[in-house]
């Protein structure tokens, strides 16, 4: 009873702070965007009081300003995919035709004639396949081929048609609106997934699984991934549907070829039309709450211009968390769309980002709740057949080296994913002391909950360094980065946000109390 009404108590204080500190970073963001906007790159008229946009950022510029197109193209498939569907009583090879031919038609419009890359490349893979599928070292014939055409289209851009000959020359002027080599990254992975799922058939076990939806008659992602698809669910319509599905084709979330096979028999049964209209009325809210974002504080613009390097510790920290921030949002709201048209066309795929942001505190939460779908499709095609767990120590370094070239062919990427690999190290070990620790006493819980709460502010400092240094500074700013914190001016502010982030750290103890306490009841 003590130790409840002693954490109701820290919890108020915590949230005090929590309130404090927000007021400090909203109210100096907005001064700094105030004072500063006449110098900065990627500020475009806003909608909202006569406020500048920050659309700064060439991947939500992209997105923002395609959005109606969008949406008009996939009303249009999705209507007409259902009616086809309705109409013919389709099954999974007759929409596989259907899906492919809209597919095409949207990938015409988006690559031009470079559509003839992926078709070739993605034929060559399902030959691979289907010849040496069931062979001993097939896997690593399968990773050779998909890692070849992943550098190889980076290198060569894309290729030339005109490389091939004078004849093909002419085709290098219809290349589309979009450079097809950076979607072709998430066709590897299907490839990837259709090779794996095609060489374990024979050796499914059956899955035996019991969570809440599969209790209640529903069959969830995880049932769908680890069941076997029948035989001819492997066949050629299928694959390329699965590869060009264009809901997902752009930038995903990742699904396993099971488990999109299977939803073209049997439609997803998760989520009824109510929860998907709900799904997409909290993403509308969503994205007005970017608007207003974008509108007021000026974050990625600052880090784009370079001008926050010439600012206070306190501000460079202000920014640079403000950019994490609009980085978690904006591939909140890219996935969640394209989630969304999935869901509407009966084919569930993993949500990509189940938790926000600022409610990880150790590298393992945040990595699970980032990109998820990706997540999973790691643990599944590499972290588990390199051995799991038993080799866990060196499977983080292929598995974040992968990561980092699959994004891209550059050394900030590579810095980043050392970077996370050495961060992710001592937390491995500490976790691996903490299981074996018994707390006994309410003293011992005590003296756990703050290591943990100091272990968590220690992590966020890495994540944030990590990503900054992956993301936006690169390497050659790191000794940037540590210079302006290290100093003595620096020094105050880096100890603020330790405690800050110590603060945040055990908030999230809090919320996880309380999520426990309702599962128990």
């Amino acid at each position: 009873m003590k130790s409840s009404n002693w954490k109701q108590k820290e919890l108020v204080c915590l949230v005090l702070y929590a309130a404090v500190f927000y007021w400090i970073v909203i109210r100096r963001s907005l001064r700094l965007s105030h004072d500063h906007f006449f110098k900065l790159h990627g500020l475009r008229p806003g909608w909202i009081s006569d406020q500048l946009n920050d659309v700064s950022d060439a991947q939500w510029r992209y997105f923002r300003g395609n959005l109606t197109i969008l949406t008009a193209v996939f009303g249009f498939f999705s209507f007409a995919a259902s009616v086809i569907r309705k109409s013919f009583s389709l099954k999974a090879n007759g929409m596989s035709i259907v899906w492919t031919a809209l597919s095409l038609a949207y990938l015409m419009y988006l690559h031009g004639a470079c559509v003839i890359f992926i078709l070739g490349i993605a034929s060559a893979n399902f030959l691979l396949v289907k010849i040496f599928g069931r062979t001993e070292y097939f896997l690593l014939m399968l990773w050779i081929f998909n890692l070849s055409f992943l550098f190889c289209n980076r290198i060569f851009e894309g290729y030339r048609f005109s490389s091939f000959g004078s004849y093909w020359a002419y085709l290098d002027s219809f290349r589309g609106t979009f450079r097809w080599h950076i979607c072709f990254n998430f066709v590897v992975l299907r490839m990837l997934s259709f090779g794996y799922d095609y060489h374990w058939a024979d050796n499914f076990k059956s899955f035996d699984q019991h969570c809440d939806y599969c209790a209640s008659g529903r069959t969830c992602y995880a049932a769908l991934q680890e069941t076997r698809v029948a035989d001819d669910k492997f066949s050629y319509s299928i694959y390329l549907c699965y590869l060009l599905y264009c809901p997902l084709y752009i930038a995903g979330p990742i699904v396993g070829f099971n488990a999109f096979a299977s939803q073209l028999d049997s439609p997803q049964n998760i989520y009824s039309t109510w929860d998907v209209f709900l799904y997409g009325l909290r993403w509308t809210f969503s994205f007005l709450l970017m608007e207003l974002m974008t509108h007021l504080f000026y974050y990625n613009a600052f880090a784009m211009s370079g001008l926050w390097k010439q600012l206070s510790p306190l501000d460079i920290f202000i920014i640079g968390y403000g950019v994490l921030n609009f980085m978690w949002l904006k591939f909140f709201l890219i996935w969640r769309y394209f989630r969304f048209w999935s869901t509407i066309n009966g084919v569930m795929v993993p949500e990509n980002m189940p938790r926000c942001l600022n409610n990880c505190h150790n590298l393992e939460s945040f990595w699970k709740s980032w990109h998820a779908s990706f997540n999973k499709w790691l643990v599944r095609y590499v972290y588990i057949p390199l051995g799991g767990s038993r080799k866990k120590l060196l499977n983080v370094w292929f598995i974040f080296t992968f990561v980092a070239v699959w994004h891209d062919l550059e050394w900030k990427l590579l810095s980043w994913a050392w970077l996370t690999c050495i961060f992710f190290i001592p937390e491995m070990i500490v976790k691996s002391l903490a299981r074996s620790y018994q707390v006994k006493s309410a003293f011992g819980e005590f003296i756990f909950r703050e290591l943990t709460a100091i272990s968590g502010a220690v992590t966020i400092t890495c994540l944030m360094v990590a990503n900054l240094v992956g993301f936006v500074i690169g390497p050659s700013g790191i000794n940037w980065l540590f210079s302006g914190f290290l100093q003595e001016g620096g020094l105050p502010t880096l100890g603020g946000l330790f405690i800050s982030f110590y603060v945040g750290t055990k908030l999230m103890l809090h919320i996880s109390d309380a999520k426990q306490k309702d599962k128990t009841r």
